[in-house]
């Protein structure tokens, strides 16, 4: 069964669901059913369905393992609800289905669903206002009109270098030092950064269509980047947007679990579910999933890169945009994230579920929790589900500070500060520094690299061994044969004979060369 990844980028989501309907129409084994003494023809019953459609969103690049066959069944009603099946009788919308022998058919419409003209946060007066602040993405507040037309990502080291001094030292009569940068000016370098660092990471011509720049408030970033405890945590001002104590109390009892210092009350046999109850209740009582509505096209479209050779792309996108995130929100996707993650790993955890793993539980619990859109989206749940799962594997480094981004910001505004040039009614002007990323490549690229980059290593780790004088010469005979068993190409390739040993230890070749043969002489007999 083919796996094809549907790309990053707006309105995934939307693609993502007409890249399934077709494959399940395209794949789904139709044949004779018989049911209450009468045959169909072209057709399956539910059971199937599930059966096939689960075994394709486990095998798909956009889902992975982690769906479980719950998951798939609802998705399947969501086919029943949009018309993308119907029953025998020619029946959907209302109808429900279960895992079951029930038959159903395809209908003869298509399943696709349009792609919006543009993006929802963008809509209406949104557009306009996004229309006239567009260059502000790309500029500060009064820039002049002799900043280069195509100031960002393109610019070589060589060429800032070269503007810096041109307009430091070619205008010093018009130069001024240390001006004084208000706190909007500031506020904007903040905004500024962030944005060409995520396009950057991305590598996408414009985020315009995943995100509205105005969504981006520089508060929010400054704050999840200075405001943090020795863990990287946030620290919030204000206690009452914080966990209510006795949530805080629960999780840590379960991520501390069975060494907490917090509960010294008595035990009984299944009180960990229910302190795992009410950690469920309080999230899902929640008005907003922790990543709010607003960044939802946005960290759906960063889902794109959950491929091994993209990864790092969607650690380091993800950590940008978890600091766009309300403190109060931060906190509690941090805190979430860690007791999840310990859970999940802890071998002392006592079973929550009768049926489904503590990974699974965990995924399955708390998905919608994160992340959701305002709208109902047919793929929300297993899309948040993904994205839940590569949080868990990854946060300690997607919830960290990056401190790339604090150096950034300094310099910009350093260069607010002394690289700007004053023209009567013209503004100033500041030069952009640069800001270089990884190149993405392909599977086969990756796949290449990653066996160069291992036998590279290998061999290295050979000629350590062979260099090391410290190393006992018996000592260094028995793990040198060791690695000859276990990479024996490699150990070929540096000793491609026993002379070439016998260099290294100084001693005979360990294949000894053949003894001369003499030719062996006849005894005369005693008798005459």
């Amino acid at each position: 069964m083919e796996s094809r990844s549907v790309p990053p980028g707006p309105y995934r989501a939307t693609k993502l669901w007409n890249e399934i309907t077709t494959s399940f129409r395209a794949g789904m084994p139709l044949r004779k059913h018989r049911q209450h003494f009468k045959k169909y023809g072209n057709c399956f019953t539910a059971e199937e369905a599930v059966d096939w459609l689960y075994d394709l969103l486990r095998n798909n690049n956009n889902f992975g393992p982690e769906v479980t066959r719950q998951q798939t069944l609802q998705l399947l009603r969501k086919f029943l609800k949009n018309h993308v099946i119907e029953d025998i009788k020619g029946r959907w919308g209302s109808e429900n289905i279960d895992d079951n022998s029930q038959l159903f058919r395809f209908p003869a419409n298509s399943p696709l669903k349009s792609l919006p003209r543009k993006h929802p946060e963008l809509r209406k007066n949104s557009i306009e206002n996004f229309s006239k602040d567009k260059d502000s993405i790309f500029k500060l507040r009064n820039l002049s009109r002799r900043t280069p037309k195509k100031l960002g990502l393109h610019f070589s080291q060589e060429n800032v270098e070269e503007m810096n001094h041109e307009i430091i030292n070619g205008d010093q009569e018009n130069s001024v030092y240390n001006r004084e940068i208000s706190q909007e000016d500031v506020e904007e370098v903040w905004r500024h950064i962030t944005l060409i660092y995520l396009q950057t990471i991305l590598g996408v011509p414009s985020l315009e269509e995943l995100i509205n720049p105005k969504q981006v408030v520089p508060q929010y970033v400054m704050y999840n980047m200075t405001n943090t405890s020795k863990h990287g945590i946030v620290i919030l001002q204000d206690k009452s947007d914080d966990l209510p104590h006795w949530v805080l109390s629960a999780m840590k009892c379960l991520a501390n679990w069975p060494r907490s210092n917090d509960m010294n009350n008595p035990t009984y046999v299944g009180f960990e579910r229910d302190v795992f109850r009410t950690i469920a209740d309080y999230f899902l009582e929640l008005p907003e999933p922790l990543i709010t509505f607003e960044y939802y096209e946005l960290f759906v479209s960063i889902l794109g890169f959950l491929q091994p050779h993209l990864e790092r792309v969607a650690i380091d996108a993800l950590q940008l945009c978890c600091l766009l995130l309300p403190p109060p929100n931060r906190r509690k996707l941090q805190l979430l994230m860690r007791m999840i993650s310990r859970m999940s790993q802890n071998v002392d955890m006592p079973q929550l579920h009768d049926a489904m793993g503590t990974r699974s539980l965990m995924i399955h619990t708390f998905s919608r929790c994160v992340l959701c859109c305002a709208e109902e989206v047919d793929l929300d749940e297993l899309l948040a589900a993904r994205l839940v799962s590569f949080l868990m594997d990854h946060h300690q480094e997607i919830l960290q500070v990056p401190s790339y981004l604090q150096t950034a910001v300094d310099k910009h505004l350093d260069y607010l500060k002394k690289g700007y040039i004053k023209n009567p009614g013209d503004g100033l002007i500041v030069p952009l520094p640069t800001y270089s990323y990884c190149k993405q490549i392909s599977a086969q690229e990756f796949d290449e690299q990653k066996v160069s980059t291992s036998q590279a290593a290998i061999t290295e780790l050979l000629e350590n061994i062979i260099k090391n004088k410290s190393l006992p010469l018996k000592e260094k005979r028995k793990k040198l044969k060791q690695f000859q068993k276990e990479y024996p190409l490699i150990y070929q390739k540096r000793f491609p004979s026993t002379e070439s040993e016998a260099v290294l230890f100084g001693d005979k070749p360990t294949i000894k060369q053949p003894m001369l043969i003499l030719k062996k002489t006849k005894f005369r007999s005693l008798r005459y």
